[in-house]
């Protein structure tokens, strides 16, 4: 079963920009690094931003699922 996914982003770069990039990130296998926090936990994720402490993405998970 083929899932459609949404891409949204506010670089200012080209429909064609990002077709190519995906293009390449198929074959070029791409492991972006996440960190997750829960919401409760966001006042520690936020001194990791403001002292660049980060690796990849945070994300602020609200709920459990």
């Amino acid at each position: 079963m083929k899932t459609n996914k949404e891409i949204k982003s506010v670089a200012n770069v080209a429909r064609t920009d990002i077709q190519e990039f995906l293009n390449l990130a198929v074959r070029i296998p791409i492991l972006p690094e996440v960190s997750e926090y829960p919401l409760e936990e966001a006042n520690k994720a936020l001194p990791e931003l403001k002292q660049r402490k980060i690796r990849g993405a945070k994300v602020l998970r609200i709920t459990s699922d």
